[in-house]
């Protein structure tokens, strides 16, 4: 599924949709649906304007997918 291994995500921090999307190969709309739905991880709101997702959770999630 993913094209970068799992040891080039850090082992705890934050990634931006624009890495996620790197690694996952979908588009912005079905992610955003995936988080609605449950599928995927929800973000942490960094800003008014900025959601962020732990590393943690898009690791687990990528292993998950594989």
């Amino acid at each position: 599924m993913a094209n970068q291994p799992l040891s080039n995500i850090p082992e705890t921090g934050f990634l931006r949709l624009p890495q996620i999307l790197e690694l996952i190969p979908i588009g912005k709309s079905t992610w955003w649906a995936g988080v609605k739905s449950g599928r995927f991880p929800k973000g942490v709101k960094l800003g008014p304007r900025t959601t962020a997702w732990r590393c943690e959770d898009i690791r687990s999630l990528i292993s998950n997918l594989n």
